[in-house]
Parts: structure tokens; sequence; C-alpha cells
């Protein structure tokens, strides 16, 4: 058995957690879950959303899996997740966004994964006023070397192992000529090391048109810890949104695996919430350990109860239920 840190999370992440670890268990993916506390309810527990103790599990099973957590806006304290990526050296921020079958195919066949830096940036945590009266804001984004290759590296590793033929660099290096021109200059240099991989690089905001006019020019896709984390949602929008995509933060010696939608307080407790985003993550674990062909498995239970619309919940346009829906994929299992 291997141990994995389950956080729950906040809202519905009690809910859709159950749910992941019932087809697991299911599935015989020969996990035994640690759980930890973390969010807005460790917060009220425990006077911190990341607990020390929590941190020391993670330390100690190295892998995890959260559910989402509610993060205030504009004030309170600082998100969980970006300290999780900080703490662990979370470098690469994984999104895959796959069209499922029946589902939500305005655009057609899409099939990308987006690799963000996860630690720099603008996300550095280095800010300040810039006046007494708190009427000038400061942020500094930092990106360096070492840090671009790693994520860079990690994209054309994906694509080498996974037979695509392209990576494609966003960036904004035409006005952001130190910063981003230093995450084009890396990305051009590693491109070399590869030469069986096609490369191109493009500017953000054209990405983030091509994304939507032709998204089947894409395969692998790398950027910025902020370019990342607006075209990742981009991305997951294209296939039907953020409860259907999953998400993996790896480094060199932690991965933690998370569903990236909110904890949606409004439907919490009353069995609709939808697992699969959180699902896919899981899959994702498995992946890392070692067991793609589990993954694959139970990826086709999920889609086959995907497709069945009294059995999927109602976000997707279903009649089921967060058990309905969870206990299908079991059955597929079989």
């Amino acid at each position: 058995m291997t141990k994995v840190v389950l956080i729950p999370g906040d809202g519905i992440g009690p809910e859709i957690t159950a749910g992941v670890t019932r087809v697991l268990e299911k599935a015989g993916a020969g996990i035994e879950w640690v759980e930890a506390a973390g969010g807005l309810g460790a917060y009220e527990e425990f006077g911190d959303p990341l607990p020390e103790e929590t941190i020391d599990k993670i330390k100690e099973h190295r892998i995890a899996l959260k559910g989402p957590l509610t993060t205030p806006v504009g004030g309170g304290f600082r998100s969980v997740n970006v300290r999780l990526r900080q703490i662990f050296k979370l470098y690469s921020n994984i999104r895959p966004a796959k069209t499922i079958p029946g589902l939500f195919n305005k655009c057609g066949d899409v099939d990308l994964v987006l690799f963000r830096e996860n630690t720099q940036g603008l996300y550095s945590g280095l800010e300040q006023w810039g006046d007494e009266a708190q009427s000038r804001a400061e942020s500094v984004a930092v990106v360096t070397r070492e840090a671009s290759e790693k994520i860079v590296r990690a994209a054309f590793d994906y694509a080498v192992h996974h037979d695509r033929d392209k990576v494609t660099l966003v960036h904004k290096a035409n006005i952001l000529k130190l910063s981003s021109g230093l995450f084009l200059k890396v990305g051009e240099d590693v491109a070399k090391d590869y030469p069986k991989v096609g490369f191109e690089n493009i500017i953000v905001d054209n990405m983030a048109m091509q994304m939507v006019m032709n998204p089947q020019r894409f395969g692998v896709v790398v950027t910025t810890n902020l370019f990342g984390d607006i075209l990742s949602d981009l991305a997951s929008g294209l296939v039907g949104g953020l409860g259907l995509t999953g998400s993996a933060n790896i480094g060199e010696n932690y991965a933690i695996f998370e569903a990236v939608h909110g904890s949606a307080p409004d439907i919490a407790g009353q069995n609709k919430a939808n697992p699969t985003a959180l699902l896919f993550s899981a899959l994702m674990l498995l992946d890392y350990l070692g067991k793609p062909d589990l993954a694959e498995h139970i990826r086709g239970a999920i889609l086959a109860a995907l497709a069945d619309e009294n059995t999927r919940t109602g976000d997707v346009g279903g009649k089921g239920s967060t058990t309905t829906f969870t206990e299908a994929i079991c059955a597929h299992l079989d």
C-alpha cells in the first residue's frame, strides 16, 4: 500500500474526495489515505489554513491529493495553493485539457497539456506599498534561468514520452524584454536538445486568441506562472470547464494533485457536486505512481458514466448526483 496524504478541503471538498477514494478503492489502486487539514476549515479550527501538521505529513509521505480550498479575495490569509507550491518546490503545474466525447464539443476535439512554471513570476509574493498612503502597489516578477529550464525541460520530456510532435512556448518578450525575454531565450536553448520535437513561440495575447480559434494546433504548451494560470483556465473552458479537468503540481521530491475549481459552498452537502476534476487529478497521481494502465481503466469507467445523463451530475446536463455518478463509475469498473 502506498500512503498518500488526503486534504478533503472546503465546501464540496469532502463529498468529492469521498467519491474519489471510493472509486480508487473499488479499482484496487492500493492507496492508504492519510487525512490532513487545509483551507478555511483548518483556519477556523487551528488558526492556520495550512497547519504545520499537514506540512509534516506531506514531507513524510511526499504525495498528496487535495480537494478545493477556499481563499479569501483581497484580504485574509494567503493562498494555501501558492504556499504549498513554494514550500515543496512544486515547480511544474500540469493541466491537461481533453474533449470528453458527447460533452461540450463546441470547439471540436481538443487535446492539449499546459505546463506552467509554478513558483516564480508575479506569484513570487514580492509585493509592497509604494507610498505611505497606500495609493500605489508594487509587485516584482521573478524569472530565473534555473526555474525556466526546469519547466521547459519538463514540457519537452512529456512531449517525448507521450509522442507529441511540438512544444509551444508562450511569452510576452516583446514588452517584458528581461523577465519574459529570459524565459524565451531559455526555451530556445533547451529546444536544441530535443531535435525530434518541434518548437514554436507565441506572444500570450495572440495565444489566447489562437486557443479559441484553432485549439487543435496545440499539443504541449509551456509558459510562466501568471500566463499559465490564465491560459490553463481558458483551456479548461474549451472542454467544458474546470469541473472536467485535472491538475498536478510536481517537483523533484514531492507531488500534489488537486481539483482547481472552487469549493462551491452554495451546493455543499447537497449531493450535487461533480467529482470528475478530482478524479482526473487522481488518475494523474496513478500515472505518477507508475500505474498508467490502471489510470486508463478508471478513465474508461469515468467516460462511460459521463455518457449516461441518468448518472452524471446536473452541472454537465445530467439527472444524477454525486452518489449516483460515483456508483456508476464503480459499476463500469466491473
